[in-house]
């Protein structure tokens, strides 16, 4: 299975390393042909309004909509969840726009404010998911279509909608991989 990790900007490398301990060929992203073949893509985490004016320029835009749209699973982490989103908190632009969800940037504070938290994940199972929150944004609200996957401080961390996955953290920081094996699992659905 082939994942596009977009590498413009951002924790690329790391999502890299996880999905290839997993058996999946992931590949760095930066030009649209890059994509081809591409059965998965992962927006990592990182700066959103950087990686969304870098996917504009690299013409990254339309080829993910496009695989979106063809049912391909697309997984945003942290900032990647707000270039996913279709609206961001007090912001008239989007990039994506993919995710009937409305996201809060920064909304656990700063770098340094940054912490871990063991949250109820129970599409992964009963054991405790290790998130691992860095100037997190959370979801406000979402759509009829989009799932709550995870919570936590009453907020809305984890959101699934049909192939798109978004987490408010990054779990390509844990160690714990089953919330990239949750994400491979929903391209295998598509290829089967």
């Amino acid at each position: 299975m082939k994942v596009g990790v977009i590498a413009v900007q951002g924790a690329f490398r790391e999502h890299i390393r996880v999905l290839r301990e997993l058996g999946a060929d992931a590949v760095e992203v930066r030009r649209a042909n890059e994509l081809e073949g591409a059965d998965a893509v992962v927006l990592p985490g990182g700066e959103s309004t950087a990686i969304g004016k870098l996917m504009r320029t690299y013409d990254l835009i339309e080829p993910v909509k496009k695989l979106a749209n063809e049912g391909k699973p697309v997984f945003g982490t942290c900032a990647g969840m707000i270039v996913l989103a279709k609206h961001i908190a007090g912001e008239d632009t989007v990039h994506l726009g993919l995710m009937d969800v409305e996201v809060n940037r920064n909304s656990f504070g700063r770098q340094r404010e940054s912490f871990e938290a063991d949250l109820d994940f129970p599409a992964l199972g009963d054991k405790p998911y290790p998130a691992v929150f860095i100037r997190a944004p959370h979801i406000q609200s979402v759509g009829k279509d989009a799932e709550v996957l995870a919570t936590y401080d009453d907020r809305i961390v984890a959101v699934r909608q049909g192939n798109l996955l978004a987490t408010s953290f990054h779990p390509e920081l844990t160690g714990d991989t089953r919330l990239h094996e949750y994400f491979l699992g929903l391209g295998e659905q598509k290829r089967s």
